[in-house]
């Protein structure tokens, strides 16, 4: 039952894991932009969502199975330098991939500035909204074992 009681913020969870990944990833690639030689990076953030949630149907149990960090308990807290899911879990659930061209530059540098902004936009509104609906389930369930 408590499974039951969890499993949509668990997922909410990854796809904030995922986000804040791919926020790291675009603001790397926004940083790089006068980097010469410099190929942008980025990952399809569904695919990576479909990874992690065929890995948790496959029997890890949360986060800490995922990284390969052992815990006693699988509420306890993983030490934040082994949160990174595209890095450590890119083997298992997305690799970072390189970014197409649109515009080939004479020092041969990836990164397109008005796609990376757009993306980091578009990424940073989707964290926000996950946030809300995380917040939101939290006080659904609290309202609940409250009585209200």
């Amino acid at each position: 039952m408590f499974n039951k009681l969890t499993q949509r913020l668990e997922m909410q969870g990854n796809a904030l894991l995922l986000r804040a990944e791919r926020q790291r990833t675009l603001a790397s690639n926004i940083a790089n932009a006068d980097t010469p030689g410099y190929a942008a990076r980025d990952f399809k953030f569904a695919d990576a969502m479909r990874a992690m949630n065929a890995q948790q149907e496959a029997g890890s149990n949360g986060p800490s199975a995922q990284l390969g960090v052992r815990t006693s308990d699988p509420r306890h807290i993983l030490p934040e330098s082994r949160i990174s899911p595209v890095g450590e879990l890119g083997q298992r659930a997305s690799a970072l991939a390189y970014s197409l061209q649109s515009q080939p530059s004479l020092d041969n540098n990836s990164v397109d500035m008005d796609r990376e902004r757009a993306a980091l936009v578009d990424n940073t509104v989707r964290y926000e909204a996950t946030l809300r609906f995380i917040n939101g389930q939290a006080k659904t369930m609290l309202g609940a074992i409250q009585g209200q």
